[in-house]
């Protein structure tokens, strides 16, 4: 009741919003708001059929011509390279890392990494760094990391992180990659401060979503009805990529448009050591260095 409805009065005509896993949940959510608004939107989705069906019911309720899907799979390296050189656009103005998964048992994405780790943080982490130029050409460019609370629960390690020498639990594995994108997230933005480029994670409350109810069937069947609906699960991510509200805010973990603290628990808070492997992980899976700062910088 808080919220300012201004915030979100907004005209996104001219601007293009790439969303990740927009085909069902809080991506559709996110894509069919930001469509409304008048952005153009494309819908990057693993499953290129259901990537098009969510497209189209978007074109029918927005009536919105400018509505596109697009197949990729982010936890494919290759694949994103792929996309970012034949992405036909010159500008990117908000980029939504969305896509997420909590598989039962441990599988491996084609370059041979865990997949939840490719798909929370290798992937993103690759495209964002990828679609960099185009993000500068923006004059309001912005990146949101739909994280989680249940980050929370979870110290910064990359510790066997493919998950090779311990026993796989997807639920820690979701958790822990989670925790990595919001420490991405906040790097991200320190690297970038001066291209204008803003980047935020947030936590969107538990939302009664698909992949909950697949997922979580336990916590879903005890909890439904207490849950927020898609919509309202997406409103913060929604805000964060449009609001005029947000503009030149970077590096801030976000609930309910309020920055929140990232450590609720003391023995959750990282070293800088342990953020420095991170950057380290990253950098050598993608093999994209960091951007270089200059001298005056």
């Amino acid at each position: 009741m808080s919220f300012s409805r201004a915030d979100l009065e907004v005209d996104l005509t001219g601007r293009v919003c790439l969303v990740t896993g927009a085909n069902s949940g809080i991506g559709f959510e996110t894509a069919l708001a930001l469509s409304a608004r008048g952005a153009t939107v494309w819908l990057l989705c693993r499953d290129r059929k259901r990537g098009k069906d969510a497209a189209r019911r978007i074109q029918q309720h927005t009536g919105s011509r400018r509505v596109h899907a697009a197949e990729l799979d982010v936890a494919d390296l290759g694949a994103i390279r792929r996309f970012a050189r034949e992405f036909q656009p010159g500008t990117v103005d908000a980029l939504i890392h969305n896509a997420g998964v909590l598989p039962d048992e441990r599988c491996e994405s084609s370059e041979g990494h865990e997949i939840t780790l490719a798909t929370h943080v290798l992937g993103p982490n690759l495209l964002t760094r990828l679609l960099r130029p185009k993000l500068q050409r923006s004059d309001d460019p912005r990146v949101v990391f739909v994280s989680s609370g249940g980050m929370y629960s979870q110290r910064l390690s990359v510790a066997d992180v493919e998950w090779r020498k311990r026993p796989f639990d997807g639920v820690v594995a979701y958790a822990q990659t989670k925790r990595m994108q919001v420490v991405l997230a906040e790097q991200l933005a320190e690297e970038w401060r001066s291209q204008g480029i803003s980047v935020n994670s947030m936590h969107p409350g538990w939302g009664d979503t698909p992949a909950v109810r697949t997922s979580l069937p336990r916590f879903w069947k005890v909890m439904q009805g207490r849950l927020r609906t898609p919509a309202e699960a997406a409103d913060t991510v929604i805000w964060l990529a449009a609001s005029p509200a947000v503009r030149g805010r970077s590096g801030r973990f976000w609930f309910d448009r309020v920055p929140r603290h990232t450590h609720l628990l003391p023995w959750t808070r990282e070293s800088g050591a342990e953020r420095a492997a991170l950057a380290r992980l990253c950098r050598d899976a993608i093999k994209v260095a960091p951007l270089k700062r200059s001298k005056a910088a």
